[in-house]
């Protein structure tokens, strides 16, 4: 289906891996408008519930592909240059707007562009060796870039995000952990071993408990304050509540075993 984004479907698990690990799984324009093409279009798909985001090799991704854009900007105007930069900003958007929560598997480098796509990202598992950095400073741009000043606030607080995003400084893996910015720090043979367990606890969520608390998530975070949450909440468990899967639910919970959903 796609050339540089691989996927391959388990069940109700989508691995999506980017796949140009001879240039550390650079962001092009093909891959770029790919991802992009690909978490647009989970919104609407009921057959995944839950989607593992990886890097084919020795990176997670290091961040726009350079020499593919150095002489793209050249002739570009003003209004074709916005137009190239919402094509790569769209897919954070895209990212949390969908659904399904993804679990990134950030092993190696997570630089600029791969940053980003960690910190949309649900859950994130990374390796002794990942290096992640807001890298578009050292090149010349502001480090505000595809929702990085958005997230990293909110997950590490505003002196933390100053400081790795006015200095383009790496954040190590044993960093990010501390920061709370990672949820576990394993080694690369056991990284698809921890996102399979993450994947199948989220499994255990009805489809639409899963996905309301995804959303509801998202709207917390930015909610005018604890009323507003908890309406939210409030709204969400009767919704579930009156779902035809809370009874298989209970009853697997009740019956210590998996529970079958219908979709």
């Amino acid at each position: 289906m796609y050339e540089h984004l691989e996927l391959k479907h388990e069940g109700e698990v989508i691995w999506a891996t980017m796949n140009r690990p001879e240039r550390l799984n650079a962001l092009n324009r093909k891959l770029v408008d790919e991802l992009r093409d690909f978490f647009v279009g989970l919104y609407w798909r009921r057959d995944v519930r839950v989607v593992v985001l990886c890097g084919a090799g020795a990176a997670f991704c290091a961040g726009l592909d350079l020499k593919e854009h150095r002489g793209a900007n050249a002739d570009r105007s003003v209004g074709g240059g916005l137009t190239g930069q919402r094509e790569i900003s769209e897919i954070v958007i895209a990212m949390r707007r969908c659904p399904q929560p993804i679990i990134a598997c950030v092993d190696g480098a997570a630089s600029g562009g791969g940053f980003a796509l960690a910190l949309a990202s649900d859950v994130r598992i990374a390796t002794p060796r990942t290096r992640m950095n807001a890298a578009f400073i050292r090149i010349g741009l502001s480090a505000c870039d595809i929702g990085v000043s958005y997230f990293l606030p909110r997950m590490v607080g505003s002196s933390v995000a100053a400081e790795y995003m006015l200095t383009g400084r790496f954040i190590s893996a044993e960093r990010a952990y501390e920061l709370g910015l990672v949820s576990r720090v394993v080694e690369p043979e056991q990284v698809k071993g921890e996102a399979e367990a993450f994947a199948e606890d989220m499994l255990h969520a009805t489809p639409l408990g899963l996905r309301l608390t995804k959303e509801c998530l998202n709207h917390a975070i930015d909610a005018q304050g604890l009323e507003a949450a908890i309406a939210m909440e409030d709204r969400n468990q009767i919704l579930c509540a009156q779902d035809g899967d809370f009874a298989e639910g209970v009853r697997a919970f009740l019956e210590k075993r998996k529970p079958v959903y219908a979709r």
